[in-house]
């Protein structure tokens, strides 16, 4: 069997009322996502979904005509096309549909067949005050959920601690509750400092208090002496690496002694392939392996089978947040939504590949390119 074909299309859905994500000053007035499908000669087709695949023109060639199933080798020229242009990960992601599809047997089994299934996390993506985030904290425990991340970059931190002191107030230990502190990046426009390590120790200290599992991005991404010292110091989980372009980085980051949790996405570093080396090696060395997902359905699978397959994590990102951020905006692409079961659990199935189908009178609908 060959490859084919390689497709990309991008599509865009307007947001009305807005969504203010708590990482970005603008409110976010649309949402896009692009949808790469690759077809073999016998009439099968991958599809994957991540970044804009920007850079990837004129490349096809390097896989049209190659065997699918050759993932190694693929992942390599996608290593080392993001080096000189983009990161074009989704590809991996449709390859590794596509070599379900051929093997007829889901990605989850392909990758070791760990488990069929994963505890998620609700990740809230909005600003709430204490009283309205405490209520949104009820609902996810209503709806199955065991756990819940809470952002905080409301300007001043100590308004940060008495958003999630009452959820905990509200929720007692119902909830396993998560903080991301937002400082490993920013977005273009956003000047603003990260904060340093002794705003970070202060911080950490409140999240002792109040039983936080872990603390995501509590310093500048780079800053992995930063986050080796915030360690030794806190009892609190050091969590980081949702962003990072490279593989090694994840190596550096754990041979610094910098975190507890490691956070690559598939979809935006290293695709299927490339984490779930990462995956063995942070299990090597007595750290948590689970992914960020904050991309759209088809990212949130494809995380959940690595993770589920390979992996022994506690839970998995689940972004959900309620009206701002619904299931059918993150899914519009999806014929049904991906979704968790009521206990809490990403539950995946037998079907091949990453089991998920696009809505192709949606995606048509919505294209731009």
């Amino acid at each position: 069997m060959k490859i084919a074909a390689i497709e990309i299309s991008h599509h865009r859905i307007l947001l009305d009322p807005p969504f203010r994500a708590s990482w970005d000053t603008r409110p976010r007035t649309e949402f896009e996502a692009t949808v790469v499908r690759v077809t073999s000669d016998e009439g099968l087709v991958g599809v994957g979904s991540g970044d804009k695949m920007v850079g990837f023109e004129g490349h096809e060639h390097l896989f049209v005509g190659h065997d699918p199933l050759r993932l190694e080798r693929h992942a390599r020229v996608l290593d080392n096309i993001a080096f000189h242009y983009g990161r074009c990960w989704p590809l991996d992601l449709a390859l590794w549909d596509l070599a379900g599809k051929i093997a007829g047997l889901p990605v989850w089994k392909l990758l070791g067949g760990r488990s069929d299934r994963i505890s998620a996390y609700a990740s809230s993506g909005t600003l709430r005050g204490p009283d309205a985030l405490a209520d949104a904290a009820d609902a996810y425990s209503a709806r199955g959920f065991r756990a819940m991340k809470i952002r905080f970059h409301r300007g001043d931190w100590r308004d940060d601690i008495a958003a999630l002191a009452a959820v905990r107030a509200r929720l007692g230990d119902r909830l396993t509750l998560m903080v991301d502190c937002n400082q490993g990046w920013r977005m273009p426009w956003d000047t603003a400092a990260p904060w340093t390590l002794k705003d970070a120790l202060q911080v950490a200290r409140e999240l002792e208090r109040l039983d936080v599992y872990w603390m995501e991005e509590p310093l500048h991404r780079g800053d992995r002496a930063g986050m080796r010292r915030l360690r030794d110091r806190t009892d609190v989980r050091i969590a980081a690496g949702e962003m990072t372009r490279e593989l090694h980085e994840f190596r550096d980051l754990i041979d610094a002694g910098a975190v507890d949790i490691l956070q690559p996405d598939a979809a935006l570093v290293g695709g299927i392939t490339g984490l779930r080396c990462v995956a063995v090696m942070a299990e090597a060395h007595g750290i948590v392996f689970t992914p960020h997902t904050w991309t759209n359905g088809l990212g949130v699978a494809a995380n959940a089978h690595l993770t589920a397959g390979v992996a022994a994590a506690p839970f998995i990102e689940f972004p959900f947040d309620p009206p701002d951020w619904s299931l059918e905006r993150r899914d519009f692409l999806l014929e049904s939504p991906v979704d968790i079961d009521d206990n809490g659990d990403l539950v995946l199935s037998e079907a091949p590949g990453l089991g998920v189908t696009l809505d192709e009178e949606r995606l048509e609908a919505t294209r731009i390119g």
